[in-house]
């Protein structure tokens, strides 16, 4: 006799039969959702990196589609770009991003979906703190390999930081906050078994 598992994220809570096919739905649905977000994007003056909604829907990905099928949505979001498909900000495509100032942030995408979804397969995305200590996890990690690689770029890891990690502490502040009402409430909505 076989044990009943909780499902691991909301997406498997929600959608828990899922063939092959679906997953590639769902793979290439949320990174449509992602690059629909680059494209509300806002320059700011002094910093090669615009203000955009990405982080939200990459972490929110994330803690939805879990580890595994999170970073392959990255993964195809940058293979989408590579391949010329307009998908990052402003509807620039191309290798040529990737290697720009802001590659190291579409880099830390990827790290930052695998880590969050693999808190949320562990429950964090079901209770307010652990959501927002998943979300603060996520964001570290794109700050760290954005601002890691701008810094190389520019000659000056103090001037990533503050170029490409301080004007952005507060709108992803308010990111996480909608986050951390977004997750919980949802699974709260849920039936329970």
């Amino acid at each position: 006799m076989h044990a009943q598992t909780a499902p691991l994220t909301l997406v498997d809570a929600i959608w828990p039969h899922r063939r092959v096919m679906h997953n590639v739905a769902l793979i290439l649905a949320f990174s449509l959702v992602i690059a629909l977000s680059a494209q509300i994007a806002f320059p700011i003056p002094f910093s090669p990196v615009p203000i955009t909604m990405q982080t939200l829907t990459v972490l929110l990905t994330g803690m939805l589609l879990g580890s595994r099928l999170g970073t392959l949505t990255l993964l195809a979001y940058l293979a989408e770009g590579i391949a010329g498909l307009p998908v990052f900000a402003f509807g620039t495509s191309g290798i040529v991003v990737l290697f720009g100032p802001t590659g190291g942030y579409l880099i830390g995408f990827v790290v930052a979906a695998g880590l969050v979804g693999f808190l949320a397969e562990r429950g964090w995305d079901r209770r307010r703190v652990t959501t927002f200590l998943a979300m603060i996890g996520g964001n570290l990690a794109i700050y760290a390999c954005g601002a890691g690689w701008l810094g190389f770029y520019l000659s000056s890891l103090s001037e990533a930081i503050m170029v490409g990690v301080l004007p952005f502490l507060i709108g992803d502040a308010m990111k996480i906050a909608l986050a951390v009402i977004l997750l919980p409430g949802a699974w709260a909505l849920l039936p329970k078994e």
